[in-house]
Order: C-alpha cells, then sequence, then structure tokens
C-alpha cells in the first residue's frame, strides 16, 4: 500500500518546549482573560498539546489592577469556601477579595484556578502563572515575549 503514515505525537516533560509570555491585564474583562490565560497554561494554542502532561507556557501577568468587571459583578458575584468545620462557609464578593492585601493577585488566580481542570495537574499549572499588579515584573532574565492576548481566541 502506498499511504502515509502519521504518527501521533506525545509530549513529555522533556520535549515539552515551554516559553515565557507576558499579558496587559489592562481594560480586560476578567472572565474573558481568565479562559485565554487557562489555555495558554495548558497549552492548548500549541499543536503538540496533550491533555496529561504540562506543555504550557509560563504566563506572567501585569497590570492585574486595571481588569473590568462587567455588570454589578463587582458586588453581586459570590465566591464560596468552606472551612470543613460545622458552619464553616464563608462568602465573599471580588469587592472583598481587592480590598485586602495583594488583592487582585488573589482575585485573578482564583478565577484562572477555577478554569484549570481538577486534579493534580492544575496545582502544578497553578504554578506557572505570575501575576504583578503593576507594571514591572521581576522575570527579565527569562526574555519573556509580550503577545496580545485579544489575538487569541
Amino acid at each position: 500500500m502506498d499511504t502515509l503514515s502519521y504518527k501521533t505525537i506525545s509530549v513529555n516533560k522533556v520535549t515539552a518546549q515551554k516559553e515565557w509570555v507576558v499579558v496587559d491585564a489592562t481594560d480586560q474583562v476578567l472572565g474573558r482573560l481568565a479562559t485565554k490565560v487557562a489555555k495558554l497554561l495548558r497549552g492548548k494554542y500549541k499543536p503538540t498539546f496533550t491533555p496529561h502532561v504540562d506543555c504550557g507556557d509560563n504566563v506572567i501577568i501585569i497590570n492585574a489592577d486595571k481588569i473590568q468587571l462587567t455588570g454589578k459583578k463587582m458586588t453581586d458575584r459570590v465566591y464560596l469556601r468552606y472551612s470543613m468545620y460545622p458552619g464553616g462557609q464563608k462568602a465573599s464578593t471580588p469587592a472583598d477579595i481587592i480590598a485586602k492585601p495583594n488583592g487582585y493577585e488573589k482575585l485573578v488566580r482564583r478565577v484562572v484556578k477555577g478554569m484549570l481542570p481538577k486534579n493534580k495537574l492544575a496545582a502544578q499549572l497553578l504554578n506557572n502563572l505570575y501575576i504583578y499588579e503593576g507594571a514591572e515584573h521581576k522575570h527579565e532574565a527569562q526574555s519573556p515575549k509580550a503577545i496580545d492576548i485579544n489575538l487569541y481566541k
């Protein structure tokens, strides 16, 4: 038979080509930014995507304090957590989270975490996310590539 034989490429930790990218969050809607960042962290924009391997990029988010929330989500959205004690359920709004130190960083990290799979791989992927509230970051040695997040779907 004269047919071509294509092999499925399965990436592992050694052969994954990870890059460093910088995303500017100025005037971005929080949920839409988080979905695209979650895809970058998983590596879904790469042709060699493998679901069970950390093959995504290291993402640096700058200007996290300039994100936008549409509608009345700043006061009406409720995030729940539970302490595993009776009556230990606590609720907080984005306005409550932002009022605390490093609030924007915690809010963006929580939203991105909710868009990753709920398994051990997600915990590894979150270690590849770096969030800064200002325009400066401390990862210049990695020579990150600035990308326009609006060009991604």
